[in-house]
């Protein structure tokens, strides 16, 4: 877990905060093998046995202040109990000491939530969504990057195929011959199918084992056409209008998917991923957009901002649904059309997923963008907390999330890498600030998760197959760091991490953006020419003694090099597709796309 602070040293009080301009926050790293220095957690299997602060929920750490009978919560500062066993725990001596009592990074087992979510099976589960109303060049390259998935994935995995047009389709590969099965989607659909998935195939048969399955996984999507060449021709014959080849029920395929995998979580999986090949707007059925220059053209006096609105809710409520069913979505859109995936990243985001956008298959980078992302180890069914000490709080936390509905600054993340960071924004509580005589600021990171772990090779075991070389633990990593203060704005200055303030920065403007790209501009115009007022004045006062010479304005920050790429960066985001109106033929999915490649 690496967590890297934007002020080194936090400002003693509200005012020295404002009058140095720094975002004030942290962005974490939870599941990376290393904290920030490189050093790893120590480890351990008695995550079960860690005690809680009765007032505040914190966990217990090195830097909580211990007694023979009782314990100080290093967080709020709450006097806690010690009960017999843990006191006994406590009192070894020192190369026996469990691993809280070694570091304040602890990645620890949970013994007694193994297989929390029932008796599901140790398999993860992999569901390709694929677009039938494409061209020949578009599915060619879906193909390529689903045969570079099947050598990422692990042999143990369930492997599903489903296609989408003005039907869904499924597969069967699990016998002699792969067999779809298909099932229309009414026009006036708001979500359900006249049939259930079930009915029409069990989900037994549609998730096949990769590694006795994959030759006829590849036979499978030989066999997959676009819609346009093997309808085109019977819709003619029977006097239907040719438009019907370009039907896309995305919205509808993804809903009844999810309900599909969610009746199995926790029995038959931990986690399921979808990943939902587009090649243009979804167009028919729930949750259809409107992507039409009419559409807009109504609106004109909003151009700016209207193709960049969300047009339904429909995907955020199905975002929702995924998250409560263990779905991660992956959105892959290969088009260069507008689609509409500001409606759409919902989906993805909030699952815990990826959004990428291609303009063009002949320069896609499809299938090696799916081979690096699947080869990443991942945790999922993953919960995340961050606590801090009372004088400061949290303002606002940015990442692909979903936020819990009940407790605040409480995460779920159905899916994160090794490389998954989430931001945290803080501010002071109100009449608050760090004394000498006040206790030291604190953060505490807890991140409960779930990894699948191989078991080494049991193809000796009779009537052993390949997924019972793994199995799933259930583990949770604290960290708990303490932060030194000062009042002077020079030591703000010099320990600033300008990686971490950029990136608090790129969420601000985003967020804004959202609502005012022109307020944006201004506002970040505006925030570096006060930070550079502030740095000459802090450099006057130093230089002077506080006195009233004249001297040239250093917009260059020449006297601290932390700061120096503020003034690039600033230009950068002014410049980049962010902040350009949509008056200027940016096509604003690219905007969407960076958006949420950035955070």
């Amino acid at each position: 877990m690496a967590v890297r602070a934007s002020l080194g040293c936090f400002p003693s009080d509200p005012t020295l905060h404002a009058s140095c301009g720094m975002p004030w926050g942290v962005a974490v790293t939870p599941f990376s093998a290393a904290d920030e220095r490189g050093s790893p957690p120590a480890t351990g299997d008695e995550g079960h046995l860690l005690p809680r602060c009765q007032s505040c929920f914190a966990y217990f750490s090195l830097l909580c202040p211990l007694d023979r009978w009782s314990w100080t919560c290093a967080v709020c500062g709450g006097e806690n109990d010690m009960p017999a066993d843990a006191a006994a725990r406590y009192a070894r001596d020192g190369a026996h000491d469990p691993p809280e009592m070694r570091s304040a990074f602890v990645d620890l087992l949970l013994q007694g939530e193994e297989g929390e979510a029932g008796a599901a099976a140790p398999t993860p589960v992999y569901v390709a969504a694929i677009d039938l109303s494409c061209s020949e060049e578009f599915l060619e390259l879906v193909k390529s990057a689903l045969q570079a998935a099947l050598e990422a994935l692990s042999p143990g995995s369930l492997f599903g195929l489903l296609t989408f047009s003005s039907k869904i389709g499924l597969y069967d590969v699990q016998g002699p011959i792969p067999i779809v099965k298909n099932v229309f989607i009414p026009p006036d659909s708001d979500g359900a199918l006249p049939i259930d998935l079930e009915d029409i195939m069990p989900l037994c048969s549609f998730l096949a084992p990769i590694d006795s399955c994959k030759d006829r996984i590849t036979e499978a999507l030989e066999t997959i056409k676009p819609m346009s060449s093997w309808d085109v021709a019977a819709n003619a014959a029977e006097g239907q209008d040719h438009v019907l080849h370009h039907t896309r029920g995305f919205g509808v395929a993804l809903d009844v998917l999810v309900n599909y995998l969610g009746s199995e979580y926790g029995n038959s999986f931990e986690l399921a991923r979808i990943f939902a090949f587009l090649s243009g707007p979804p167009n028919y059925g729930a949750g259809q957009l409107d992507t039409s220059e009419e559409q807009n053209a109504g609106k004109a006096g909003d151009a700016d901002h209207i193709l960049l609105q969300e047009q339904t809710s429909f995907y955020k409520n199905l975002a929702t649904s995924a998250v409560q069913a263990g779905v991660c979505v992956d959105l892959f859109a290969i088009t260069n059309e507008y689609t509409g995936l500001t409606s759409l990243k919902a989906l993805s985001v909030e699952s815990g997923g990826s959004l990428f956008l291609y303009s063009s298959t002949d320069e896609s980078t499809l299938p090696q963008d799916i081979y690096k992302m699947l080869s990443h180890p991942y945790a999922f069914g993953c919960v995340m907390r961050l606590r801090t000490s009372s004088q400061f709080k949290i303002a606002d936390s940015y990442g692909h999330f979903f936020p819990d509905p009940q407790y605040m600054h409480v995460q779920h993340i159905n899916c994160c890498d090794s490389f998954a960071t989430y931001s945290y924004d803080f501010e002071f509580e109100k009449d608050s600030q760090f004394s000498r005589k006040s206790r030291p600021p604190i953060l505490q990171i807890a991140f409960k998760y779930t990894v699948l772990v191989h078991n080494g090779d049991t193809s000796d075991a009779p009537s052993s197959g390949s997924r019972s070389k793994y199995s799933l633990e259930r583990r949770l990593r604290v960290r708990t760091i303490q932060y030194n203060t000062t009042a002077n704005i020079w030591d703000l200055y010099d320990f600033v991490d300008p990686d971490v303030v950029l990136t608090i920065l790129v969420h601000q403007v985003i967020l804004s953006s959202l609502s005012d790209v022109l307020e944006t501009r201004l506002w970040l115009e505006d925030w570096l020419v006060a930070v550079i007022a502030q740095y000459n004045k802090a450099y006057k006062n130093v230089t002077s003694g506080g006195g009233t010479g004249m001297y040239d304005i250093d917009v260059n920050f020449s006297h601290c090099s932390q700061l120096q790429p503020l003034s690039r960066f600033v230009f950068a985001v002014l410049l980049s597709p962010l902040l350009q109106v949509n008056s200027e033929r940016i096509n604003p999915d690219y905007v969407t796309y960076l958006q949420c490649l950035f955070r």
